[in-house]
């Protein structure tokens, strides 16, 4: 396995990076960029994904990365929740929808793999191998 050096070095903060980058895209148009609540409430969730996961990175440990890897997670329900209510209000097509909720899903799903390998993971330090 490489040597994981930087925040940005990690799958899971890339995928993170395209949720926020595919929300902004899909939050920039039509009815969606009127509704300045949803729209901005969408973007936050998203921008908190990867950004807690960027945090803990920077901790240099792994009981309190995973605690902002939890954060992390918590953010991924959040964002899936408000791109649902986009769709159910049409300012999205299913399309859309599915895009970025399974992006959600899979983000997800690698940040609680992520963080059950910190929980039992010998390793202490946020240079990770």
């Amino acid at each position: 396995m490489a040597r994981i050096n930087t925040f940005e070095d990690l799958e899971v903060w890339k995928l993170a990076l395209e949720c926020a980058d595919l929300a902004y895209d899909l939050t920039s148009d039509g009815p969606f960029s009127r509704d300045f609540a949803l729209r901005d409430q969408l973007r936050r969730a998203c921008i908190f994904i990867f950004s807690n996961i960027a945090e803990g990175f920077e901790r240099d440990g792994n009981r309190e990365f995973a605690n902002f890897l939890s954060i992390a997670k918590g953010s991924c329900g959040e964002a899936r929740a408000q791109t649902l209510f986009a769709y159910k209000r049409n300012y999205i097509s299913e399309k859309e929808f599915r895009a970025l909720t399974e992006k959600l899903v899979q983000t997800n799903n690698q940040i609680s793999g992520f963080r059950a390998y910190l929980l039992r993971s010998d390793l202490k330090g946020r240079r990770f191998s």
